[in-house]
């Protein structure tokens, strides 16, 4: 794109990407991107978003998984951010084709109930979250057949495309031992529990206060942090009921509207 930086040439064609519902070619593929290219990439796209009346609303953590961790060959998880465009109100039904494929997990939400500063302790973050939620993520790789190097996953911020919150509720004593269904359409399609983010829900937390005080951007009273997924990812297909339970914690549900229905 004439006048752009690789940087904001990467950035719009995955911005259009995602407005117009397309797959995209991987940054990867035309040049040499590194993590820290990609987070600019990221910001500069989210920047994009902002820039039409959308607001950040909070970060999403990625690679929570130890096994996803190995797959992909990095030791450190990944974030993504949050605007309120991605917010779906729980219970509701969405289009299907304002995306391109689609996948949605089960996932435990805090809700920072202060600023919380560059650096600061493990304790002080914890401290400063008010509520956690059930919620469901929905995740939409802007790249085709979801394959991409951990650079351009990062550009894509992170495949952030949505999220369903439950009720808020107190802050518990622990988290790291709570059962987690996904269901479709009333069945289970995955089962697995909080311990698979990183051990503790808490850890990812811990991570992204870190994380996203190194970029400059630490994490703000009322935002939310997505902990990340608990259990695999489902394909979310049009005319299905999904909802994420997550033991003690309580449900969140969304509904996907038939191909044919317009919303």
């Amino acid at each position: 794109m004439s006048g752009l930086t690789p940087r904001e040439s990467i950035a719009a064609r995955l911005d259009e990407a995602a407005r117009r519902g397309e797959v995209t070619a991987q940054p990867s593929q035309g040049s040499a991107l590194s993590v820290a290219d990609a987070y600019a990439v990221q910001e500069l796209a989210v920047a994009r978003r902002l820039g039409r009346g959308e607001r950040l609303v909070g970060v999403k953590m990625g690679f929570t998984s130890r096994q996803k961790m190995a797959q992909m060959g990095v030791d450190e998880v990944i974030w993504g951010r949050l605007t309120s465009a991605m917010l779906v109100p729980e219970g509701d039904r969405i289009a299907p084709d304002h995306f391109i494929h689609p996948r949605v997990e089960p996932e435990v939400a805090f809700l920072v109930g202060r600023d919380i500063p560059p650096g600061a302790p493990p304790e002080t973050i914890t401290s400063a979250v008010t509520a956690v939620a059930p919620a469901l993520e929905i995740i939409d790789s802007r790249y085709a057949d979801f394959r991409f190097t951990l650079a351009d996953v990062v550009a894509d911020n992170a495949s952030a495309a949505g999220f369903v919150l439950g009720a808020w509720r107190p802050v518990p004593p622990s988290l790291d031992c709570r059962g987690v269904l996904l269901e479709v359409d009333g069945r289970t399609a995955e089962a697995g529990a909080t311990a698979s983010i990183l051990g503790d829900p808490w850890r990812s937390l811990v991570a992204a206060a870190r994380l996203t005080g190194r970029a400059g951007m630490p994490l703000r009273a009322g935002w939310v942090v997505l902990a990340g997924g608990a259990t695999a990812a489902v394909p979310l297909r049009p005319g299905s009921q999904v909802r994420a339970v997550v033991e003690s914690l309580g449900a969140a549900s969304v509904a996907v509207a038939p191909s044919s229905e317009r919303l």
